[in-house]
């Protein structure tokens, strides 16, 4: 069973309208459809195909358009844009075979890269795709715009028809259904898109029976990022997902937590370091990593575990930074 919170958030937060830089398709949506489909479980890059008797489904495997290794970077087209919040995006970047699929696993990541006019070097940043792995035909990304951040200006200043460059699959935590009994999300800002990748994935899978924690911080109630896409995990599977939200500013009448993600939430809503086969993911800005579970290395060096995880007992082992 879950720990109770007495901050937990009890209301919905508002949601923004819908701003498309170019009309969808008449009955065709441009949400996420990882929420209401794929459901099957279904293996990476196999899909049913009904056939024409409509009595029989085939199986088919999709191309990939990242496959790792030698390959070199690939430029998509930006086909939709919507706008979430004052400063965050959705935006869809289309693949040139529409049945392909990404070649994502869970979890991963892609890199992007830019060179801005007059630059000698270009800008690369990594991106965690929030739409599900198995989507054939595009891949969507939530970029928040962060001031003198350049990637992130740039994809937000970018018009549909024009290209980004993506690079990957870059590997991370590699999950299998029942790989943990509990696992635990502590993010920060855009580092719910890792987080929302792993849920997806577990939530997903009907053989999956893992239970999941979510403690998110944010500056504004603006900022929290997927809360709807969230909100439908917890309705859904309230047995098993629970989330916690922190507000450094927030608004009146604010229910959830208030400040930072501190020791003593983390001490009432996670599992106790001696139960079996738990793990926490932490993924935010630096500050945060510093006072959670102290910073990575390198993507391939995890570092020593230190901050208010460590002080809780937990060990390096128990522990995985994005």
């Amino acid at each position: 069973m879950f720990s109770r919170y007495a901050f937990r958030c009890a209301q919905p937060l508002r949601q923004s309208a819908r701003q498309y830089s170019t009309e969808a398709p008449k009955g065709k949506s441009l949400a996420p459809v990882y929420l209401t489909v794929g459901l099957a479980g279904l293996g990476v890059g196999l899909y049913r195909y009904q056939s024409s008797a409509a009595t029989a489904e085939t199986p088919k495997e999709r191309s990939k358009v990242f496959t790792g290794g030698d390959q070199g970077w690939v430029g998509l087209k930006l086909s939709d844009t919507e706008i979430l919040s004052h400063n965050t995006k959705r935006l869809r970047f289309e693949f040139e075979d529409k049945e392909a699929v990404s070649g994502l696993h869970v979890a991963s990541a892609l890199l992007t890269k830019f060179t801005p006019a007059g630059a000698e070097k270009p800008v690369i940043r990594p991106y965690t795709p929030t739409s599900d792995e198995d989507q054939p035909g595009y891949l969507e990304l939530v970029v928040k715009q962060y001031p003198n951040g350049p990637m992130s200006e740039h994809i937000h200043s970018m018009n549909v028809d024009q290209r980004l460059e993506f690079k990957g699959p870059l590997p991370k935590y590699p999950w299998e259904a029942n790989k943990h009994n509990h696992i635990c999300l502590v993010a920060g800002g855009t580092g719910i898109t890792p987080m929302y990748q792993l849920a997806r994935e577990i939530f997903k899978n009907p053989d999956d029976k893992t239970k999941v924690t979510l403690v998110f911080g944010n500056v504004k109630e603006e900022d929290i990022l997927l809360k709807k896409e969230f909100q439908d995990l917890e309705n859904t599977y309230p047995q098993r997902f629970r989330a916690f939200y922190v507000l450094d500013n927030p608004p009146q009448g604010w229910t959830g937590g208030k400040g930072y993600i501190s020791k003593e939430l983390l001490k009432t809503v996670l599992p106790e370091p001696k139960e079996d086969n738990i793990k926490i993911f932490v993924c935010g800005p630096p500050g945060m990593y510093k006072a959670i579970s102290g910073p990575k290395v390198s993507p391939k060096d995890q570092g020593e575990l230190s901050g208010i995880l460590q002080e809780l007992g937990y060990s390096k082992d128990q522990v995985y930074k994005f």
